[in-house]
Formats: structure tokens, sequence, C-alpha cells
């Protein structure tokens, strides 16, 4: 009567460790953008999107054992882990341990993508002004002045023509 449940268990612990590779993978993309090691950043993010794939795979399973769990033990739909532990006595505690497990490295891989984002927010802005500036000046094509800007009058002497 605790297959699922059991199943549940194994699941969960798959889960977990899939966290584990998502946090190590976000912290070797994190410290690639620090050094800008383009390559390594790469190998990092497909490390990461390769994790999230495997997570997305996991919850769908787990959802359908949830389902599978809910019917078997006349348990409301939207049960806690709490719940469905005390449900089964014997693999509580196991299930428990998991999901305060889950909590901790899920707060890590939260706080280590909320620090990535905000490097890459800031890096893309950067890039935005940099094009920005760019396609200003190509729609102002000019002979510039020394101080950049493009002249003003209609006659500009040969000592100050930069480009």
């Amino acid at each position: 009567m605790s297959a699922p449940i059991a199943e549940l268990e194994k699941l969960l612990t798959r889960m977990l460790a899939e966290h584990r590779l998502l946090l190590v993978a976000l912290e070797a993309h994190q410290s690639a953008m620090k050094t800008f090691r383009i390559d390594d950043l790469a190998e990092a993010a497909e490390a990461v999107e390769a994790s999230r794939t495997q997570l997305v795979l996991h919850e769908a399973r787990r959802r359908i054992v949830i389902q599978q769990i809910v019917r078997l033990h006349k348990i409301a739909p939207n049960a806690s882990l709490a719940e469905i532990a005390d449900a089964s006595p014997p693999h509580r505690v196991n299930l428990l341990k998991i999901r305060d497990e889950l909590r901790m490295i899920t707060a890590q891989i939260t706080r280590k993508t909320s620090v990535s984002a905000k490097v890459a927010g800031t890096l893309l802005g950067h890039l935005n002004t940099v094009v920005r500036l760019i396609a200003g000046a190509v729609q102002q094509a000019a002979v510039y002045t020394k101080q950049g800007m493009p002249p003003v009058t209609a006659r500009i002497g040969v000592m100050e023509a930069v480009g």
C-alpha cells in the first residue's frame, strides 16, 4: 500500500540530487561570469539547462505519483508533503528530511540565480548603451572634432579633424 509513497521518496531523492547538480552548475556559471571566461560560461549554461530539463521531467513524474497517492490514501488533492508523510508513518521521517533539504537547496539556488540575473541585466544594459551610441554615430556620419562631437559649423580646420 505504500509503494507509491516509496516511489515518491525515491523521486524526491533524485530531485534533491539534481538540485545539487544545478547549484554546482550555477556556481560555475557565476564564477565564469565574474572572470569573463566565455568557454566556461557556455559549458556552465549547458549544465544548468540540462539540470533544469531533468528537473522538469522529475516534476512531471512527481505530480503523477502524488495523484496516485491522493487517490490511494484518500487525501485532499492539494495536500502538503507533511500530510502525505502522515499517511505513511514508516516513510515520514525520511520524506520530511528530504523536504527540508530541498527547501534549503532551493533557497541557495534562488540566491545564486538572482545574483546572476542582476549581473546579466547590468551587462545587457551596458551593451544596449553601446549599441545606441554606435547607432547614433552612424546616423550622424560626419567628420568629428577632437572632443568627439560632430562639427557645428560648415568649415572645420584640418588640425581639428580626427576621422
